[in-house]
């Protein structure tokens, strides 16, 4: 974001069948009912399910010029795979949502903000771990509120088929969930100097947006 104006480059990433591009594009079209400029790219493996999955989306107040996200202010990582190729590459002072359930360390860099989130755990809890997706979403809004919940669920009130219409519920359950779950993992000040400093770091980014 410069002078107020919203610029946003996101990265999600996970293994086909973790509902990745449903993520993204949720993202990308929340931004554009509200007004916004959106891209959204999606990259798929070998094979969907199973294979990974990765998708670019950037929401700007501006127009974009190119579609490429190579240096992510947010990354959405499902797995460790995800978290590590794509951890490193967030931008200083960035944000990185992990899915602690499936990552197999936390990621130890200490100039960014991260929101340790057990996303299918937790969406597991729910009775459906298919919407550990909507947790992660969840999470990333409570630190990074770029959208309204209400717009996601007007997004997901077009996206989805009418039969389906009865699952957005558990949907808003989950995007909920991981909204508490982010709030409680929100580092303090005090912790992220304390990390910095130990690894000569300026500290950065902190708590919730």
């Amino acid at each position: 974001m410069s002078g107020g104006r919203l610029r946003e480059e996101i990265v999600a990433a996970g293994f086909g069948g973790q509902g990745i591009m449903l993520l993204g594009k949720l993202i990308a079209m929340a931004g554009m009912f509200e007004g916004r400029h959106v891209t959204y790219i999606p990259s798929y493996g070998a094979e969907v399910r199973g294979g990974t999955a990765n998708c670019a989306v950037i929401v700007s107040d501006d127009e974009i010029a190119s579609p490429v996200v190579s240096a992510p202010d947010t990354a959405l990582v499902m797995n460790h795979p995800s978290l590590a190729k794509f951890g490193p590459l967030v931008k200083a002072g960035g944000l990185l949502v992990v899915n602690t359930t499936l990552a197999l360390e936390p990621p130890s860099r200490s100039d960014i903000d991260v929101a340790l989130v057990p996303a299918t755990e937790a969406a597991d809890a729910l009775g459906a771990i298919q919407v550990a997706n909507m947790v992660m979403l969840g999470a990333y809004l409570a630190r990074k509120p770029i959208a309204q919940v209400e717009t996601i669920l007007d997004v997901l009130r077009e996206v989805l088929p009418q039969r389906r219409h009865h699952l957005i519920g558990l949907n808003e359950q989950a995007i909920r969930r991981g909204q508490e779950l982010a709030q409680a993992a929100a580092p303090s000040k005090s912790a992220v100097a304390k990390r910095a400093a130990s690894r000569g770091t300026p500290a950065r980014a902190t708590g919730p947006r």
